[in-house]
């Protein structure tokens, strides 16, 4: 019987593995592709899931603080054979509360999982949820993710079919 799996902080040394959870969901289309180094650079918002004593990660998930306020769950993967155990969920709910030891009210998510997020609390939305004024400095940004928080035109593509998804903290 496998150990029961924990959540713990990302490591660099986990972000070659993080890649290769994220991949085959990336060349479904369902997760953006990205280059190594952006998980390199971004580290500090994964958490992982394993279970104790094995080298081999069972999930991977990231928290990208968009505002004062807000974040967006991001990068929300579970290797294939681990789905079903629960370990999503595990990843979500230390995401929620690493958004609430932060400080912030609300939590986004752009996803084809609605029924998953909707048992988390989240519920979809309409456009973006933030005011003008936060949009237009939102705009400086050269994040993709940001992008298709804002629902601009040139992330399209990588949206099309996506629920967007709102939790209040």
């Amino acid at each position: 019987m496998a150990a029961e799996p924990v959540v713990r902080q990302a490591l660099p040394a986990d972000v070659r593995q993080i890649y290769d959870l994220v991949q085959p969901y990336a060349d479904e289309r369902i997760l953006i592709a990205k280059e190594l180094i952006d998980y390199f650079e971004a580290v500090q918002e994964f958490v992982v899931a394993e279970e104790p004593g094995s080298p081999a990660l069972l999930g991977c998930g990231a928290l990208h603080v968009l505002w004062d306020d807000i974040a967006e769950v991001r990068t929300l993967a579970v290797d294939a054979a681990a789905r079903g155990r629960g370990i999503g969920h595990l990843l979500l709910d230390a995401l929620v509360e690493r958004a609430r030891s932060l400080g912030l009210r609300r939590v986004f998510c752009l996803t084809f999982e609605v029924d998953f997020f909707t048992r988390h609390g989240f519920h979809a939305i309409e456009g973006t949820p933030v005011g003008m004024d936060v949009y237009a400095q939102m705009l400086r940004s050269h994040d993709d993710g940001v992008a298709e928080f804002l629902d601009l035109a040139r992330v399209k593509p990588n949206t099309l079919g996506n629920t967007r998804m709102l939790l209040e903290l």
